[in-house]
């Protein structure tokens, strides 16, 4: 994709599904930044899913609301923002159904413009590690706080182009990463064979 900033925009009614759905369906899409001065973007390679109220390693666990997982509460196609382990930004997008907590975690990015200002962010790291897990490609992409409740669009200043879908036979399902609870549940999607994943385990092909 040449001009990221100029693709379609994906519509409010693709964060209208199940997450799980929607977590595989976000791996091709390409996440588009304006944030922090400069244009940036990333074609997303690795997510995972995160079930809301009965999912024990969600933030919405039993749907218990505060001041920091607020957003995930909002409606589907909306950013939710927190800081993991007080050090770095992690980047959700909340989905249906509504007042449920269900949200996808951007794990990985492969850059494909503003490569010089990832740089500048991120320091002299290699270009495979630039956007290779969530606190990294939110650095990348200048992602904070600032955007948690606002919606996936272009008005925000961050948005997800359409970009070219993994087809089902290419999408990769593992557990997911760095948690305790629910650590064994296949909800981490990885596009099969990319270079540009946080990292590699053992996987099952989706069919």
């Amino acid at each position: 994709m040449s001009r990221p900033e100029r693709a379609a925009a994906l519509p409010v009614s693709f964060f209208q599904r199940p997450v799980a759905e929607v977590a595989q369906d976000l791996l091709g899409r390409v996440l588009v930044s304006r944030l922090g001065g400069g244009l940036t973007a990333g074609r997303i390679v690795e997510t995972e899913a995160y079930l809301g109220g009965a999912d024990p390693a969600s933030h919405a666990w039993r749907l218990r609301r505060t001041a920091r997982n607020a957003a995930l509460f909002g409606p589907a196609g909306t950013w939710y923002v927190y800081r993991s382990y007080g050090l770095h930004w992690c980047v959700n997008l909340v989905t249906a159904p509504a007042d449920e907590g269900g949200a996808v975690l951007l794990r990985a990015l492969e850059p494909v413009a503003g490569l010089e200002l990832m740089h500048g962010r991120r320091g002299d790291v290699p270009e495979r590690v630039l956007c290779a897990g969530p606190g990294r490609l939110a650095q990348a992409l200048a992602i904070t706080r600032a955007v948690d409740g606002r919606a996936a669009a272009r008005a925000t200043g961050l948005w997800l182009a359409e970009g070219e879908a993994v087809e089902a036979g290419r999408v990769e399902a593992t557990p997911r990463i760095g948690i305790t609870r629910a650590a064994d549940w296949p909800l981490r999607f990885a596009e099969a064979g990319t270079r540009w994943a946080s990292r590699r385990s053992q996987v099952q092909r989706m069919s």
